[in-house]
């Protein structure tokens, strides 16, 4: 009102300046200093009073929370929940997205990561709850969880759990296809010309249900396409020796590997911190390397290499054409292997925008459904255009039974420094699905 009114004063006084002169009234100067005065007083008046009204905050109309590992565990899958973030903007903020991560040492820290999960549920808005990679804990987390809330959804990336035992707290959980991986890795390797293929890992995830099948279903593969099949044993970051200990071990041991096994030899380790060292070696010394446990231009490349990927950041074809460079320089030219898409990355932005149409109704039928399983290539797809995606529900090799709360994914193998390998096309042999864990994967 106070400025309106000001804005009256003016004008009046313009007009007023014509005659002002004649009239014997102020001079024209004397009456532009007025209306001066009169408009820094209104501007004054009206910003004081813009200034003290808050902004108009259109919030979200739920919450999704986002739980994965720090950067020195999978950086892929936090960098998945900045895009989220980016996307729907934060939560505290007014946004739809809430992102924690659980400790890196989860497995003598699971009451931790338990709590930290169930402590989204607090939240009432919360309406989705990701959890990528789901470690140990993840069930029982969920499992109370549903015991608060009724309504979130849960959601589990890679999980670390036996499929059943995630299963009977998820609603839906999804992994790297375990089973067809068992196969078409070692069949990427020899079409790389590898004559040997190297597994290396250590008990603690050879007690998962998941990778200790994938690992019998690797040696049978080998078998059958008529190359060597070697397990080596490295040790568990988490253990007493660290990230730095058992990186250390890789870069010691991989020179008498190579001597060992030769250069037509094709390495594959079941833990991110164990790739970067590896990928480093395999440049240097010769091998191959089809793709990571959870493939990725970022996993492991850019530290094995040098490769500063800061401008590129979120830009797969341009990470991709960047880390493909650098490997080609390196010498490791059509010997080493990623997904064009990050795993990790993907499967963390993906799971949230599952949840976020699920929720918003955009499909309605049961989840465990073909709509479902569709529903979720089509998120996994707008994240990756360009890359094929194979999908499908896990079958348990002892009972026959289709799991359609677990689904399997797995994207085509792309040869750095030379081209896709067709492997998302590759029909998987039935006896695979059959295969169960060996006593020494147990």
């Amino acid at each position: 009102m106070k400025f309106r009114f000001t804005l009256s004063i003016m004008l009046a006084l313009a007009l007023f300046a014509g005659s002002a002169m004649a009239a014997g009234l102020p001079s024209v100067d004397d009456m532009k200093g007025a209306v001066k005065d009169a408009v820094k007083e209104g501007v004054k008046e009206a910003l004081t009073d813009a200034m003290k009204k808050e902004p108009e905050k259109k919030e979200a109309p739920f919450h999704i929370g986002i739980v994965t590992g720090t950067v020195s565990q999978s950086e892929d899958d936090l960098r998945g929940a900045e895009l989220m973030i980016k996307m729907y903007g934060d939560s505290a903020n007014g946004g739809m997205i809430t992102h924690i991560t659980y400790p890196d040492n989860f497995p003598s820290e699971q009451e931790t990561t338990i709590s930290q999960i169930l402590g989204l549920a607090d939240d009432p808005k919360m309406k989705v709850i990701v959890v990528n990679q789901a470690v140990p804990g993840t069930a029982e987390a969920f499992r109370r969880v549903r015991e608060k809330r009724s309504d979130i959804l849960l959601l589990a990336g890679e999980p670390h759990e036996d499929p059943g035992v995630i299963s009977e707290a998820a609603d839906i959980s999804v992994h790297t296809d375990h089973i067809g991986r068992g196969y078409t890795i070692p069949l990427g390797a020899k079409k790389m010309g590898a004559k040997t293929f190297i597994h290396i890992s250590f008990p603690r995830h050879m007690s998962y249900e998941t990778l200790g099948l994938r690992r019998a279903i690797m040696e049978e593969a080998c078998k059958d396409l008529g190359i060597k099949f070697v397990f080596e044993t490295a040790p568990d970051p988490t253990s007493d020796v660290g990230m730095a200990g058992a990186q250390q071990y890789i870069l010691e041991n991989m020179p008498a590997w190579i001597e060992k096994y030769g250069k037509d030899a094709a390495f594959f380790c079941t833990n991110d911190g164990h790739t970067e060292p590896l990928l480093r070696q395999v440049a240097a010394l010769g091998g191959y390397f089809v793709e990571a446990d959870l493939p990725s231009p970022l996993m492991g490349y850019p530290g094995a290499l040098g490769i500063d990927l800061s401008k590129e950041q979120g830009d797969w074809p341009a990470i991709l054409k960047k880390v493909e460079k650098a490997v080609v320089k390196a010498g490791g030219g059509g010997r080493m292997g990623t997904w064009a898409y990050s795993w990790g990355y993907t499967t963390t932005a993906a799971l949230a925008e599952y949840g976020k149409r699920y929720v918003e109704g955009t499909f309605t039928n049961k989840l465990g459904t073909a709509q479902a399983l569709r529903e979720m290539r089509k998120a996994y797809d707008e994240f990756c255009p360009g890359a094929k995606w194979g999908a499908s529900y896990f079958v348990d090799a002892v009972s026959g039974v289709k799991n359609t709360k677990f689904v399997l994914l797995r994207q085509d193998t792309y040869v750095l420094g030379g081209d896709y390998l067709g492997l998302a096309d590759v029909e998987i042999p039935e006896k695979y699905f059959h295969i169960r864990m060996t006593p020494a994967a147990k």
